[in-house]
Parts: structure tokens; sequence; C-alpha cells
């Protein structure tokens, strides 16, 4: 059993059904995914988990516990960082973390846990003050702060620079690392790729695949990229029915396709027969977002899921605040 158990969960919305039959589980320990385009029905799905929304169908359970009629108990060990956060523009750091110790009967160490998440030099200064890195450290430390077994951050790095994206991506390996289970929502491929253990794909209120990120990698078409420039051009259709070849993409003299390790030998051999130089030669490991693109394309042409594909946003305008856990 797993610390989280999330079974046949659906959600609709005047009638649109937003989450369609979810199933998975969370181990303890593990930092796992919800991955999805924007719409999918990951936040709906999550704040399920949270007790924030009551599903029509399906089972949820936290360490054995019902998010909804267990809802006490729950936050006592389940702390979240919403999609949308915003404090007091006045309250300072150390006024937040304070606040938020109160609301548990055994909180983490406000100063130890700014030092933690390099927010010591910003105890004093005001939430409006904060850079987009700082705020959301600082949800992070608030999410932390009843020493929760199970965290659950939803869209976390949205809106952030490459450089505060990789710090706090950091940082969300360092919470892990002390024990603290991850539920991580985004939409981010490389995101997911660097974090997680598993990712559940939602697509369109389905569960497109479980996996982790190399074996959804795996399982993609496009598993092997290969780009070079031909010293002279190819005849065409000659790379296309090679082994395994997908597309093959010829931009500025560049010819770019996607493959497996024998379409690689087969496109160095054509190439030798024809004594073919490959100048710039890359072959790179298929990513991410390949396998997402290879499990939703069903769905962007119609032909799997039904489900309307309406803003989480939209539908979570009621959280856009911080809410007190506990």
């Amino acid at each position: 059993m797993g610390i989280i158990e999330v079974q046949d969960v659906a959600k609709s919305y005047g009638g649109r059904r937003v989450v369609d039959g979810v199933t998975f589980t969370v181990e303890e320990g593990e930092i796992f995914g919800v991955l999805g385009p924007n719409g999918a029905g990951k936040t709906t799905t999550v704040e399920c988990v949270e007790g924030l929304r009551v599903p029509d169908a399906g089972r949820v359970r936290v360490a054995g516990l019902d998010p909804v009629a267990d809802h006490d108990r729950v936050t006592r060990l389940l702390g979240a960082q919403l999609q949308e956060s915003e404090l007091q523009p006045k309250l300072t750091v150390r006024e937040a973390l304070e606040l938020y110790a109160a609301f548990h009967a055994r909180p983490a160490d406000p100063l130890a846990l700014a030092e933690r998440l390099g927010l010591e030099e910003k105890l004093g200064t005001r939430f409006a003050q904060l850079s987009g890195g700082q705020k959301q450290r600082l949800f992070i430390a608030l999410a932390l702060i009843g020493n929760p077994r199970v965290v659950v951050l939803d869209e976390l790095t949205t809106g952030l620079d490459p450089r505060a994206r990789r710090d706090t991506w950091q940082l969300i390996e360092e919470v892990r690392a002390s024990g603290v289970t991850v539920l991580l929502v985004t939409h981010f491929m490389e995101e997911a790729q660097r974090l997680c253990d598993r990712v559940a794909v939602i697509d369109r209120g389905r569960l497109a695949a479980l996996d982790t990120p190399g074996g959804l990698i795996s399982r993609a078409a496009a598993s092997t990229v290969i780009a070079f420039t031909p010293s002279r051009p190819l005849e065409d259709g000659e790379l296309s029915t090679l082994p395994d070849a997908g597309p093959v993409r010829v931009t500025a003299g560049r010819v770019e396709l996607t493959g497996s390790d024998e379409t690689v030998n087969a496109v160095v051999s054509l190439l030798a027969r024809h004594g073919i130089t490959a100048r710039h030669l890359r072959v790179t490991d298929g990513t991410l977002d390949d396998a997402f693109l290879d499990l939703t394309r069903a769905d962007a042409t119609g032909s799997t899921g039904s489900t309307s594909s309406t803003s989480d946003t939209d539908r979570t305008s009621h959280t856009s605040r911080t809410e007190a856990r506990g």
C-alpha cells in the first residue's frame, strides 16, 4: 500500500468531465510527478488528494486516511503549495513562518527551515519585496513547516527564470532526501525528467501513461534523434526506408530523423556505401517531450479521450492564496 492511493477518481464541472477514472499509487519516499498540459486535469486530481475537492467517483487515501472525512488528520501529515499562492504584501518572511508554525502542534523550527531554504537573510523582508524565486522558496517552507510526511507542489516553477528553476529543483531533491514524499505537479517535461522517480501522464482528464521517465522515453517512437549535414545530398526516400526510421526533415542542408540504435547503424552504413561524409553528426537520446507527444497524439486527433480541457486555473480561483494547513 502506497502513502497516496488514487483509484478510479472522476470529477465533473457543469456536466463536463475533467478527471475521468484516474488511478495511481505513490510510494513513500519518492518524487512522483503528475504531468500534462494546461487544463489536463492535474490540479483537480491533486486537490482531491489534498481534500480541497470531493471526487464525484472513486477513492482517495493518504496514509490510509480519507482526505475529506479525515481532513484534520490529513492536514497534519500533508503540506501543500497551491498552484497560485499569495500572502499579505507587508507580511515579512519571519512573520509568515511563525504564523504558519502556530497552526501545528509540533512544527519545524522556523529559523532552521529558513536557513535550510536560503531565506535566513530575508527574514525581515516583506513578501511584496521578494523575487519570484524567493517567494517559491517561502511557499516550500510554509508547506514544510508542519513536518509533513507528504508535500504537494503544484506548478512550483512556473514563471521562474532558468537559474531560479534549477535552484528550486535542487531544493525539491533536498526535501526528498530528508524523507518527505513529494507529489509534484508540472507541465515542464524537463522538470519531470530531472526530478521524478515515476510520472503519471494525464491528458484530457485521463491517465495516458504511468512509468519512470526513462521507461516512457524508451517506449517513445523518437527514442533516438540523429542529425547531420551530408557532404552531398542523398536521394529522396533513402533514409525513410531504413529500419525504425521516423519522419526525415531537411533544413538548410541539415538532415534530422528519429529512430532507434538500429537506425543509427543503418544511417552510418548507408553513408559509407555512398562515400558521403556526415558533418557535425549528433546522436542524442529522445526526451520526455518526445514521449509525451507520442502518448497524447491520439488524443490530439480525437481518437481517444472525450473530456473537456477546461483550464484547471479557471476552476481553482478560490485557492489563489496560500491556505493555512491544520
